[in-house]
């Protein structure tokens, strides 16, 4: 059953236990959590009391893979993901959203691919590689920050993450890469992106990738994983706003994903 999730990113800057409460107000199914610098998301016993009050699971594990969450967990990547598959069986997710390696970890990408399948063979939990993009600072051609590659429709992982607003930057189909993808797409961010070189992370709908139509052909394809809607609302100005783009989202989310019959 695919389940319409909140990523705690989502009202950054606020923590991640509001997280779990705008889920609750608004009627999310579940939260993925976005392991940072917010202590509590680190925290197996604080997530797990928030399910219980919020009686609100945790579908997917975010691993501390960004550049602002380099330290979290220490510097060893592999021992990150490791921390992060163990956080996610103790609090019932099944899913741990990755980035690709940086193109600096030299070491750590060059067995990135065996290595993802080898702790989804030891922990039981799917690593699913997010796709990311091309950095530039403006529309011109970007360069490429990742290894083996920005695009993991390219490589063999088992499972995979599409991210819209990722795709916005790098001028991606989504659809297409979901076609590359079949049946190893077992995530998706959903957001919008207006295609700058901006990792903006808009409302679904918002923006020029097609959010709608892309959640149409999933629901064709019976698409069975996880949506989660991951957008900024930083530029909120108070409660009330973020609410209602949470809303908005899940609203849309729920519109346009709708398993058809033939």
């Amino acid at each position: 059953m695919t389940l319409i999730a909140l990523s705690t990113a989502s009202v950054y800057p606020e923590s991640t236990a509001h997280a779990f409460g705008y889920a609750a107000q608004t009627g999310y199914d579940a939260v993925e959590v976005m392991v940072g610098i917010d202590a509590l998301s680190q925290q197996t016993a604080a997530i797990k009391q928030l399910v219980e009050h919020h009686e609100m699971p945790v579908c997917a594990i975010h691993a501390p893979c960004l550049l602002w969450t380099q330290r979290v967990w220490g510097t060893e990547p592999w021992g990150k993901l490791e921390r992060s598959a163990e956080l996610a069986a103790d609090v019932g997710a099944d899913v741990v959203v990755v980035h690709p390696p940086f193109r600096w970890q030299k070491d750590y990408a060059a067995g990135f691919v065996d290595g993802i399948a080898a702790l989804e063979a030891s922990t039981g939990i799917a690593f699913a590689v997010e796709n990311m993009y091309p950095w530039r600072a403006s529309s011109r051609r970007g360069m490429e920050m990742y290894l083996p590659g920005w695009d993991p429709s390219e490589q063999h992982y088992a499972n995979t993450t599409i991210d819209l607003s990722h795709a916005a930057i790098a001028g991606s189909d989504v659809i297409e890469m979901a076609e590359r993808m079949g049946d190893r797409l077992r995530h998706v961010h959903l957001t919008d992106g207006s295609g700058s070189a901006k990792d903006e992370h808009l409302v679904p709908g918002r923006g020029v990738m097609r959010a709608a139509a892309f959640l149409s052909h999933l629901a064709e394809r019976e698409f069975d994983g996880h949506i989660v809607l991951e957008i900024n609302t930083r530029k909120c100005t108070s409660r009330a706003e973020r609410l209602k783009d949470l809303s908005e989202s899940l609203d849309f989310a729920r519109q346009h994903f709708a398993i058809r019959t033939p």
